[in-house]
């Protein structure tokens, strides 16, 4: 009973904590699991079946730290003409910092306490405008000069074992190292990226160490509940057995579309996801599949409203009112040989309301291969190639055709295609844990127009980890 009301208040405290620390400077960037690690309660995440309960001692608390610093290029590409959200037809150099300090702490059996203090600082390419698989994971939308810094997580983690056998966590980020039950519930609440928990691929999760391509880092078509930084407050229970793991999880969102100030309207304004994800291996090659739903409520616009009413001139923030977005993802990850993997993600969403939080896709689709440098005598080296497409609704094509603007698009016109993108890095160690990756992006009709591009970006990223 002492840990139950220990745990009701602390969790209070940092929920209240979390809503009211805000950013100090508007920021748009997927917000993705630091250095592929995420807090999913997955059993086939960094754990292995103990053989030996008593060889895995329980750690007491744990601090890590992560710096990512992106070189960005791209030359000249021919326009037709250009709008408010178009990426510049110009050449452009831009650079991004990122810096994370993270700690934990073991507060009672089963529960952990973690924070992770971001300092960021760059520029993404027009200032993170012009393309829906934006080529950089950690460009700002509201970019700054002078590094800005906030809480980007604060959360406590109850895990709640259900008997059987048990697993090793390691230490890492987001989790202190230990052992628990294989069958269990997890609950998480605070400030954290709903990224963190759901829609996780093992190749595909991380623009600080994989793919830089928003669209091959998550699901372009959920527009995932987050805050202008990428992360939010909120609450997820999984529950995960040998096999399988379901979840859910409930979360605030923004007052404003792509805002830093939370809607407190809790009863009309959330997000809620769900999601199955089933483990299995073909001929000893582990692999999963993942299905997501998602259903959001905020004081949307509507496409079609402001298309019915010519004196608006577009400006779709007028016709705002609490309505519903929702929507379906499939996210499959398998390892075809020891040294090389494939994944693939589908995203659908209804496409009738205006785009609250990532980007403005309704239709993607993503595939790709990632493979290990053990083959070539560079175990910690990894070459990966993947592209994607993306499209929208038909009301949503319309209202960009007369002018309106999303998150991310907006030409002042469209003559609308699917946009399609192509990426390939070679990522490879340089000293223990530091990391450089050369990168390559080809991006075809941005932002749905293909009157513009296509585009080349070219990209150097340095990371390190502690």
């Amino acid at each position: 009973m002492k840990a139950n009301s220990e745990m009701a208040t602390l969790c209070g405290a940092v929920t209240l904590f979390c809503a009211a620390t805000s950013p100090v400077a508007a920021a748009d960037t997927p917000a993705l699991p630091i250095g592929g690690q995420s807090q999913s309660d997955s059993a086939t995440n960094h754990q292995q079946i103990l053989t030996n309960a008593a060889a895995s001692p329980e750690q007491d608390w744990n601090w890590h730290a992560q710096n990512t610093d992106i070189l960005d290029y791209h030359p000249g590409f021919p326009a037709k003409y250009s709008g408010p959200n178009s990426l510049n037809s110009g050449s452009e150099v831009q650079e991004t910092v990122s810096l994370d300090l993270l700690a934990g702490r073991r507060l009672w059996q089963g529960a952990e306490f973690h924070v992770d203090g971001l300092m960021w600082q760059g520029f993404g390419f027009s200032q993170t405008l012009g393309a829906e698989g934006f080529p950089n994971g950690e460009a700002f939308r509201s970019g700054t000069r002078e590094p800005n810094a906030t809480f980007s997580r604060i959360f406590v983690r109850q895990t709640i074992g259900l008997g059987g056998e048990q697993e090793i966590v390691e230490d890492d980020d987001l989790h202190l190292a230990g052992k628990q039950d294989v069958s269990r519930i997890t609950l998480t609440v605070g400030k954290m990226s709903a990224k963190d928990i759901f829609d996780n691929n093992a190749y595909a999760n991380d623009p600080r160490t994989q793919f830089m391509s928003w669209s091959l880092v998550a699901n372009d078509a959920w527009d995932y509940p987050a805050d202008a930084l990428g992360y939010i407050t909120g609450f997820a229970a999984e529950l995960n057995q040998p096999r399988w793991t379901a979840r859910y999880g409930f979360f605030q969102v923004p007052r404003v579309s792509n805002g830093t100030a939370l809607d407190s309207h809790f009863l009309e304004a959330w997000a809620m996801v769900t999601e199955f994800e089933h483990r299995h291996e073909i001929g000893g090659h582990p692999g999963a599949v993942r299905l997501l739903g998602y259903v959001n409520r905020a004081h949307m616009g509507s496409y079609q409203e402001t298309l019915d009413n010519p004196a608006l001139g577009g400006d779709i923030t007028q016709t705002r009112a609490y309505r519903y977005k929702f929507g379906f993802g499939l996210n499959l990850e398998q390892e075809l040989t020891k040294d090389l993997g494939a994944f693939m993600r589908a995203g659908w969403s209804d496409g009738r309301n205006e785009a609250w939080m990532f980007n403005d896709v309704d239709r993607t689709a993503s595939l790709g291969l990632s493979l290990n440098g053990d083959s070539w005598h560079r175990p910690n080296d990894t070459f990966a190639i993947a592209g994607a497409i993306n499209g929208i609704s038909g009301v949503h094509r319309a209202f960009l055709a007369a002018g309106g603007t999303g998150i991310l698009a907006g030409d002042g016109a469209l003559n609308y295609d699917l946009e399609e993108l192509m990426e390939t890095y070679y990522d490879f160690q340089i000293w223990k844990t530091m990391h450089v990756a050369i990168d390559y992006q080809f991006i075809s009709n941005p932002a749905f127009n293909r009157d513009r591009g296509p585009v080349s970006v070219f990209s150097l990223r340095l990371h390190w980890s502690l």
